[in-house]
């Protein structure tokens, strides 16, 4: 297909377009330095070079019209790519200093796939007892299966207590029997059940010896690893067109009397014997069972400054290049980010990109020591951790896509152009303050948090002035703040937090 964009010969990447030669010679900064800054250090940096060279030089990966396909067109390239990826994975070349995840950012596409491993794999890890772990990880690691995480039902999302799938226990075949008993029990949005996955961990109502002892996770077999067609009492598919996000296949599931062995229950925690008797996980189960949501909400952090970061680099580009208006005549026309009101535009999201980075690497940090304390049995963290990632993944979500609509919108007509890169980004980006939990509950629970750090530090004040106290973060900063002013503490309204 003829378009416009091909009469011109595209500018090569040693090509470097004169005013933003000048732009960058007037720099005082140390690139180099604080290149290797946001990478983690040189050997980083090197890594992340290495792994874009590989993406750039390899001809499966090429992105020619990428924005001239249509949305099967769209899948059926990310689904190629996504293989090809798995056979480097498997051949070892993408091992070390994070080389993985460089190489999947400079691909710069959806992978149908990517469920797999961001959920399926780290669930069974966390959530599987060891008997399980054995049996699934090797062959999911190895991609024999492919796996998803179904949980968002066609009438419920957050309220995840609300679901309506069902896993009744017979004792009779020792098995679980999979529904869903109406049309709103019907999973829908999950990544990769529309056409790629094998296996989901789906999240069902357990219910055996006629009694509902809420939610748990079953791992269930969607479709044939010979012909790859759908099991029977499974209705599987894609859920239709999007506003974005073309190379994923969001996809529903319908179950009817599916019937899966009693082991395909996870069971690190909680358990169902042979004849059906239930035995409640520790109270502390239900918070370790959020630590995956928190994993991929510190990712979502990390993705939000990468994100506004190409945003603010193409509008920031176009600024320098565009010129617009004669302040004299017979002088050249000002480039358009010498106009204040377009620095005022530009110039706090890039310093929210910075920002959004190095909270990015403040969260895995803090996902890392967490995790660590609670694999020794600590659980104190745990909601500090949950409270952090909540409230930076809804903030940082929030600014990205606004940030990005900003940024299109400072390129004038241009960023309405496919071509720009803009629209694409913002519609692939903006289902995050949706998914992984929704922007306003994020905040609530964040929110709450810091009502019980403040209610706790109003109650503990006298004892802090007399003995130290183990304290949260938030409590800490709290306490920190009142100490150092000598306030005196009125407790009459602290009851109604």
């Amino acid at each position: 297909m003829s378009h416009a964009l091909s009469c011109y010969k595209p500018t090569m990447a040693s090509e470097v377009v004169l005013e933003l030669k000048v732009e960058r010679e007037r720099s005082r900064l140390d690139l180099e330095e604080l290149t290797n800054l946001l990478d983690g250090g040189a050997v980083f940096t090197d890594k992340r070079r290495e792994m874009v060279k590989m993406v750039v030089e390899d001809p499966v990966f090429k992105r020619d019209n990428k924005y001239f396909l249509s949305t099967e067109e769209s899948f059926d390239s990310a689904m190629r790519k996504n293989v090809h990826y798995i056979e480097l994975l498997k051949s070892g070349k993408l091992k070390e200093n994070n080389a993985e995840a460089y190489f999947k950012s400079a691909i710069d596409d959806d992978f149908p796939a990517a469920v797999h491993e961001l959920m399926f794999v780290p669930t069974i890890e966390g959530q599987g007892n060891e008997e399980q772990k054995e049996k699934w990880l090797k062959i999911s690691r190895n991609f024999d299966i492919i796996g998803c995480y179904a949980q968002t039902e066609l009438g419920h999302g957050t309220f995840i207590r609300g679901l309506e799938t069902t896993a009744t226990y017979d004792p009779s075949t020792e098995e679980f029997v999979m529904n869903s008993p109406t049309l709103t029990s019907m999973k829908w949005w999950p990544g990769s059940v529309g056409h790629t996955a094998t296996h989901a961990i789906v999240v069902a109502r357990l219910i055996t010896k006629g009694k509902d002892e809420g939610i748990h996770l079953f791992i269930v077999q969607l479709r044939s690893l010979e012909d790859h067609k759908p099991l029977p009492g499974i209705k599987v598919g894609d859920i239709g067109p999007k506003f974005g996000y073309f190379g994923m296949d969001n996809g529903f599931l319908h179950m009817t009397n599916v019937r899966i062995p009693r082991d395909h229950m996870l069971m690190k925690y909680a358990h169902v014997s042979r004849d059906g008797t239930y035995s409640k996980p520790p109270a502390e189960a239900d918070k370790i069972s959020y630590v995956i949501m928190v994993y991929a909400r510190a990712l979502i952090v990390d993705h939000s400054a990468e994100t506004l970061a190409r945003a603010i680099t193409i509008a920031i580009r176009y600024s320098v290049v565009r010129r617009q208006t004669q302040n004299r005549p017979g002088e050249p026309e000002t480039q358009v980010l010498d106009y204040q009101t377009q620095q005022f535009k530009l110039f706090p999201l890039l310093a929210s990109a910075y920002a959004m980075k190095f909270a990015g690497h403040y969260m895995m940090k803090l996902y890392t020591e967490v995790t660590k304390e609670i694999s020794e049995g600590n659980l104190k963290s745990l909601p500090e951790l949950h409270a952090t990632s909540a409230g930076l993944k809804a903030f940082c979500s929030e600014l990205c896509c606004n940030g990005i609509e900003l940024c299109r919108l400072s390129c004038g007509g241009h960023g309405y152009s496919a071509a720009s890169g803009l629209p694409q980004l913002y519609a692939d980006y903006s289902p995050s303050p949706t998914y992984e939990g929704e922007n306003t509950v994020m905040l609530l629970q964040t929110a709450r948090l810091m009502a019980t750090s403040i209610y706790e530090a109003f109650n503990q004040i006298i004892k802090l002035n007399n003995e130290q106290v183990m304290m949260n973060p938030t409590w800490s900063h709290i306490t920190g703040g009142i100490s150092s002013k000598g306030n005196k503490i009125s407790c009459c309204s602290i009851g109604t937090i």
